[in-house]
């Protein structure tokens, strides 16, 4: 699955986990700076596209994910 196409499920998600606007999720945007979600928001929202993917995610490799098109990235390599 692309970034693209994984960034669409992401914000489909994001609208309805984490209640924020679809505009405001973008590849740039970070989840704590810009949409200010909280740690146990970002554990569902992780959850959440565990089960939307059928993947489980290492507290190793989202480490370095920040943002939307981190996430994004991360899923795509995850789900390829």
């Amino acid at each position: 699955m692309s970034p693209a196409e994984v960034l669409d499920v992401l914000r489909a998600r994001a609208v309805e986990v984490l209640e924020v606007a679809a505009e405001d999720v973008q590849p740039e945007t970070s989840f704590v700076e810009d949409l200010q979600v909280d740690s146990l928001s970002l554990v569902e929202f992780t959850m959440d596209l565990e089960d939307e993917f059928g993947i489980e995610l290492s507290e190793d490799e989202l480490t370095d994910v920040h943002t939307i098109g981190g996430f994004a990235d991360l899923i795509s390599r995850r789900t390829s």
